[in-house]
């Protein structure tokens, strides 16, 4: 375990965000883009590009500046292992991204509002998690000009978070739990009710829990959650208050580990599973 103690408890977070915070207002310079050409660049194709990148560069980053992260060994032993992240004082981090509008950047807007891609996949569950020593890493960044070239855009981490990633895969899994939906397997797939699944639960009808569908149209009680895990669908109130500060799509009220609320509530659209 860390220095600080469990990441579970607010000094630990607080002292690993300290050690970490040298990571504002950094450049990932590795990517930059002619300031004409953002406007053919959709905020999820950025959102992509720049996570994919991240993700190989930080520890370059991280080295720049004495952070202290080191590319994690992979427990899955996969092409996307589980944690990203080491750092020196021993906790484990798992990073994602979170693109933030710039703006004075004009991007190509999709046709209807988009949440953020980034999710705490099924491949991480209470099985690998070492609830002490991981945590989730959230870096806000946007496109700004480049300090060496302003014709170029590159992005800017602007903010950070941290928090515990065993609370937020527990409040991830009590979405699911409370909705209906269950993990098949051990911990390996979580389905959500279908149609069908929904109105026999509401007639409170047998559910058939051996089987689980990907379409609607096999007919099953239970359908694979495709949406599973993404940031704005994990109910850990922090974690939302975060996504809501730098203007995400956001979940507003949630009941893990008891009721809260947040500000303006998502419409019903951007709540869909």
């Amino acid at each position: 375990m860390g220095k600080w103690g469990s990441i579970q408890k607010a000094k630990a977070l607080n002292k690993l965000a300290e050690a970490i915070s040298p990571l504002l207002n950094r450049e990932i310079h590795y990517l930059q883009i002619p300031f004409e050409a953002a406007e053919h660049f959709e905020p999820s194709q950025i959102g992509t590009i720049v996570g994919t990148l991240t993700d190989a560069v930080l520890p370059y980053i991280a080295l720049e500046v004495g952070v202290g992260l080191s590319k994690g060994p992979g427990i899955l032993g996969d092409r996307e292992g589980y944690p990203d992240f080491s750092h020196r004082d021993g906790y484990r981090i798992e990073l994602k991204g979170l693109f933030v509008d710039n703006p004075g950047i004009k991007l190509k807007k999709p046709p209807t509002r988009r949440e953020p891609s980034s999710r705490l996949t099924q491949k991480v569950t209470v099985k690998n998690v070492r609830a002490d020593d991981d945590a989730l890493l959230i870096l806000a960044y946007r496109l700004q000009p480049a300090r060496s070239d302003k014709k170029l855009l590159t992005p800017v981490i602007v903010d950070l978070a941290i928090f515990p990633v065993v609370e937020c895969i527990r409040a991830r899994d009590h979405r699911l739990h409370s909705r209906g939906g269950r993990w098949f397997g051990d911990f390996e797939t979580p389905a959500v009710l279908s149609k069908i699944g929904r109105r026999k639960f509401a007639s409170k009808a047998q559910l058939n829990e051996q089987l689980y569908g990907r379409k609607e149209s096999e007919g099953h009680d239970f359908n694979e959650d495709t949406n599973f895990g993404k940031l704005k669908r994990i109910p850990y109130q922090p974690l939302q208050a975060f996504l809501m500060k730098h203007g995400a799509t956001f979940t507003a009220k949630g009941d893990y580990p008891k009721p809260w609320t947040l500000g303006v509530e998502i419409s019903a659209e951007d709540d869909e599973d």
